[in-house]
């Protein structure tokens, strides 16, 4: 069930029954030669609207703007402050509450949002107003993205790639693979440019990487990406069944000892 596409008396049906809902977000950032600055936004909403019309949960509009200044020195990069992020996300949320709704997935596809979101899910917690957990859809299936790329990476790499083959590959420059790998970062993991002695001492991506990528693009796939969408989406369906099974007040904060 879409939001967007549904009158409020039928909302209001849902909300009779139901208290829980899917929100996607992501960002509007370069993602290198070969991949649309949507990729983050279209892959969260993909893989949100998947698991609504698998459970029957809701899910809300896209949040397609978020934390990515570290992205800035590419053209066309959008970004909020963090902290304009989190008021808003919190604001949002505390929205579906006066609504019926007390616990919310955020269905997330941009590392830049995690620890925000993961911040204001503790606001809302502590609030005792909502349970809202952050889910990042390469990390429920990691041993997956290791098994089917030799160079991934966290940004604009084969795995994002893969999936934005399957979900459309009408926006990805396949002419571009080549290009994007040679002027990136292939290797991650050998790269020491990331780490010095312990330390993150790079602040933007374009420290690192003349592309804006990391990892080999030329290994994705449509076939991979179809295996990764279904994959994630089983284990976004499988959270958001958990967590409606849990009554409110075990999700909520413990009395102190």
């Amino acid at each position: 069930m879409y939001l967007g596409d549904r009158t409020w008396p039928e909302l209001g049906e849902y909300f009779a029954e139901e208290s829980l809902a899917l929100v996607p977000l992501g960002s509007t950032e370069q993602h290198g030669p070969h991949l649309p600055e949507s990729t983050d936004h279209r892959i969260a909403e993909a893989l949100a609207r998947e698991a609504a019309e698998r459970t029957g949960y809701l899910c809300t509009p896209t949040v397609n703007v978020g934390v990515s200044p570290h992205h800035r020195q590419f053209n066309g990069t959008m970004w909020v402050e963090p902290g304009v992020f989190r008021d808003y996300v919190e604001s949002l949320t505390r929205n579906l509450t006066y609504h019926g709704i007390d616990r919310v997935v955020f269905v997330n596809a941009h590392g830049g949002n995690v620890a925000h979101l993961r911040e204001v899910g503790r606001r809302l917690r502590d609030d005792e107003a909502a349970y809202a957990v952050e889910w990042m859809w390469d990390e429920s299936i990691p041993d997956l993205v290791d098994d089917l790329f030799e160079h991934n990476g966290p940004h604009g790499g084969p795995k994002e790639t893969a999936m934005m083959l399957h979900i459309d590959d009408d926006l990805v420059r396949e002419d571009q693979f080549e290009r994007a790998r040679d002027e990136g970062v292939r290797d991650v993991a050998d790269y020491d440019g990331l780490r010095k002695h312990g330390a993150r001492t790079f602040y933007d991506a374009i420290d690192n990487t003349e592309s804006g990528v990391l990892g080999d693009q030329t290994d994705a796939t449509r076939e991979k990406g179809a295996e990764l969408f279904a994959a994630a989406s089983d284990q976004l369906v499988r959270l958001a069944e958990w967590l409606d099974d849990q009554p409110f007040e075990d999700l909520m904060p413990r009395d102190h000892v």
